[in-house]
Order: structure tokens, then C-alpha cells, then sequence
């Protein structure tokens, strides 16, 4: 197995086809998030999907106009419900986790043919009102997918040498 291709060909996508998109598909997609690794296994995660444009349409509202929210067949917002725990390195794992399993879903997506754009610009608080989230969770990020025109070219990253060290600093 060798997933570097669609590590390679990932982009954030701003330009969806109104296609929509099969079942199977969205379900993989959701089930690679789940296979993801969370702090001590808690998986303290829910995703969301909006598949309904109305509701995507006042996700848009609320954050701040992001049109290929509306243009994106799907939406999914990821969520956590432990926004306390903190693992014994002292940092809170929600962000860590939800990162892990969004990362999961975005390369089953390229895998499957999709373009991806997380989205984490937005007022939170009317999003947790619209998908009617409980106050004690957060929406962590949202993940919008669907087909695309776009070319997706490789994104010029820096070189191994001037990112990576070992055994110092």
C-alpha cells in the first residue's frame, strides 16, 4: 500500500461540481475517521453530515461568507464531546484527535476521487446553534467534499533538510 500519492495529490479544493456524492464513498470516508488513533482510544468525537443545502447555506452565513461551503455537495463538521481531558503531556487532546481522524477522512476522500477544504473560519457558537450541537461540545473544524474541475498540482513543500533533525534540535 502506498498512500504517499494521495498525500501528494491533496489540496484545499474551493471549486466543487453540484454533483453529488455515493453513499459508499461518504460512508469509507467516515469510516477511515474512525480508525483513527484518539488520546487512551476515547474516540470523543461525533461527525456531522450535512448533506442539506439550506442548513449549509447558513453554515456559509455564519462563517463569513465561504461560498464552496454552499458549493460542496457535503459538509461535515467535526465535533468533540470531552473538550476537558488532558493527556499527561499537559495538552488537550480534542484538537490532536479531531486533527488525526479529519486528516483520515480527507486522504480516503483524494483516495476516492474527491476534493477536500477544512474550513475553520466561522462563529462557532451559531454553528453549534444550526446543527444543534450541546453546549458542552465544541465544532472543532468542518471538512467540505465533492468532484472537482480544478487541477490539482503538487504543492511546493519545503525540503526534508530544512525541516527535519535527528536526535537535536
Amino acid at each position: 500500500m502506498n498512500i504517499l500519492k494521495e498525500i501528494e495529490g491533496r489540496k484545499s479544493i474551493r471549486n466543487f461540481k453540484p454533483d453529488s456524492i455515493e453513499k459508499e464513498k461518504i460512508d469509507r470516508i467516515l469510516e477511515a475517521a474512525r480508525r483513527a488513533p484518539s488520546a487512551k482510544n476515547r474516540q470523543q468525537w461525533r461527525f456531522i453530515v450535512i448533506e442539506d443545502r439550506e442548513i449549509r447555506e447558513r453554515i456559509k452565513n455564519a462563517a463569513y461568507g465561504q461560498e464552496y461551503i454552499v458549493q460542496a455537495p457535503i459538509a461535515i463538521a467535526a465535533c468533540t464531546t470531552n473538550i476537558e481531558y488532558r493527556m499527561p503531556n499537559g495538552q488537550l487532546s480534542y484538537p490532536i484527535d479531531i486533527s488525526f481522524a479529519v486528516s483520515f477522512m480527507i486522504l480516503q476522500a483524494v483516495h476516492e476521487g474527491l476534493g477536500t477544504c477544512c474550513v475553520t473560519t466561522y462563529d462557532e457558537q451559531v454553528v453549534k446553534e444550526i446543527l444543534t450541537v450541546p453546549h458542552a461540545m465544541r465544532v472543532v473544524m468542518l471538512v467540505v467534499l465533492g468532484y472537482t474541475d480544478e487541477i490539482v498540482e503538487q504543492i511546493t513543500r519545503k525540503p526534508l533538510d530544512r525541516i527535519v533533525s535527528y536526535n537535536h534540535w
